[in-house]
């Protein structure tokens, strides 16, 4: 069994990498499986227990059979896992649970993608099997399937099983990811950058065996299920704001402008201003989910949470400061010449009673127009702002 390495300036090519939160059970057996598996196929490498706060005399069990312990102190399997992704002195990763689930003495498959250029190679255990009581049916039929179709329908993902908890990859292609959550989305959040900023991906059939640990599992189906999907969302303001608002928005227009002219009558429901009134809410509802996309999208690329688009730079070539300002004032302008007609209106008939039937048909799409002009001023201003901030951080490091 070789020896774990010594020092940072050994040139190694792969380090194991196992989080690890009170894992005495089963630690040693994935150590060992993990050394002699580099040791059979003379790979240089180390294993590497990224200790989250154990107290049960895991860290000793590590340093007996040959591994090394990085401490990391914040609590969270993301956490535990960029640090030790931190601290690794390999060229390669692979990672995995070391509650003996995975195969460590399986690793070649992953190690050969590697070798063969891809930058992330994840593990598929629908494609090399699942073992009875290895995965909750709950995990197995709804919420891994439903998580990674999401996944793979938001970012157009290549993998088919986004929380495969062991994957390789290389070190420096993953830090150009700035990983940054810290709980179980941190898989999620690894599959979707990657994604994102194109990295080369594959995948590889691998095995899933039941827990090897007497106790339960530090994961939470629910909470953790929730975690996951709520940063598959919000990493995605396309699918969260930007595609529901266009089709409320595009609802209300119809809805509109169908009921504009006159009450209708559809299968014994009749429909008048009050239904316009509703209509106009959902185009203002749209437009601003709309608004919320193109702002979320900005200002995650300016802080370097998502990579840059070139769809948005292109876009705003067109949509500046000048074209929204005068879109916007020429909204504002007509939703203010229609009030001006409603007024002299009303002045005709000496600023009696009206019939609301009619002169909501006027005041409604009023309202709409200044809502929305001044909407569209405010927020070209907005994202002007925050259109200058990359430009300011580019200047700060010429």
């Amino acid at each position: 069994m070789p020896d774990a390495p010594s020092g940072p300036e050994q040139d190694l090519e792969l380090t194991v990498v196992m989080p690890c939160l009170n894992e005495a059970e089963t630690l040693e057996i994935c150590i060992v499986k993990a050394l002699k598996c580099l040791q059979e196929n003379q790979i240089a490498g180390e294993v590497l227990i990224a200790d989250n706060g154990s107290t049960d005399g895991s860290q000793d069990i590590a340093r007996r059979n040959g591994a090394r312990v990085v401490d990391v102190p914040a609590k969270g399997y993301g956490s535990a896992l960029r640090g030790g992704i931190a601290a690794a002195r390999g060229r390669y990763v692979i990672m995995a649970d070391a509650d003996d689930s995975y195969d460590f003495s399986a690793l070649m498959p992953f190690v050969e993608k590697l070798r063969d250029g891809y930058e992330l190679v994840m593990g598929n255990r629908f494609l090399g099997g699942i073992a009875p009581g290895a995965m909750p049916p709950l995990h197995r039929y709804l919420g891994n399937p439903v998580l990674t179709a999401i996944g793979r329908l938001f970012f157009r993902s290549p993998s088919g099983d986004f929380h495969c908890g062991l994957r390789g990859f290389s070190k420096a292609a993953i830090e150009r990811l700035r990983l940054q959550t810290t709980g179980m989305e941190f898989a999620s959040e690894m599959v979707v950058k990657s994604t994102l900023l194109g990295l080369r991906m594959t995948e590889v059939p691998t095995t899933l065996s039941p827990d090897g640990r007497s106790r339960a599992p530090h994961l939470r189906s629910w909470r953790d299920g929730w975690r996951h999907l709520r940063f598959l969302l919000l990493f995605s303001p396309r699918w969260l704001f930007m595609y529901p608002g266009i089709v409320m928005m595009a609802a209300g227009v119809l809805l509109g402008a169908w009921i504009l002219p006159g009450a209708r009558s559809l299968g014994g429901v009749y429909f008048d201003v009050h239904t316009l009134l509703y209509a106009s809410a959902a185009i203002i509802i749209g437009f601003q989910m709309i608004l919320f996309a193109a702002l979320v999208k900005v200002y995650a690329m300016g802080e370097g949470l998502m990579p840059p688009d070139p769809r948005m730079n292109q876009l705003f070539r067109y949509i500046t400061l000048e074209t929204g300002l005068a879109a916007g004032g020429g909204l504002a302008a007509f939703g203010f010449g229609a009030a001006i007609y409603a007024l002299g209106d009303w002045g005709s008939q000496s600023f009696g009673e009206l019939d609301p039937k009619q002169v909501l048909r006027i005041v409604v799409p009023s309202t709409l127009a200044l809502t929305l002009g001044f909407q569209i001023v405010l927020s070209s201003f907005f994202l002007s702002v925050l259109g200058m901030r990359p430009a300011a951080d580019e200047d700060a490091h010429d």
